[in-house]
């Protein structure tokens, strides 16, 4: 058996070892940063509210824009409470909106 090829043979088994370890303590590394992140993330969610059909909700007029009320500052942070009509999903429901609201009735429950 020639000497040389035996060499090669070893540093090449050498390496493949070498980047096995590497690529283990690469993993290790993505692993912990997901935990990290996905607590750094969890710590500002809340629990949803089951929200249930009768249930009164006040509506956020923040992100609604109003032709009669030119100056933003003269509106209302929220306006009275509307009925849930339907729960949609975990984060939307259907409110009864009277029809001079002109908005969707499906709203985000944030």
């Amino acid at each position: 058996m020639d000497l040389r090829r035996k060499e090669k043979v070893e540093k090449t088994t050498e390496f493949a070892e070498r980047i096995r370890k590497v690529q283990g303590e690469a993993v290790a590394a993505l692993m912990r940063a997901q935990e990290e992140m996905k607590r750094q993330v969890d710590r500002g969610k809340r629990e949803a509210e089951n929200w249930k059909v009768g249930d009164r909700v006040m509506l956020s007029m923040k992100d609604l824009l109003f032709e009669e009320r030119p100056a933003k500052i003269l509106i209302e942070r929220y306006v009275r409470p509307y009925e849930v009509e339907k729960a949609v999903s975990k984060n939307a429901v259907k409110l009864k909106l009277s029809a001079a609201m002109k908005i969707h009735p499906v709203v985000n429950v944030s």
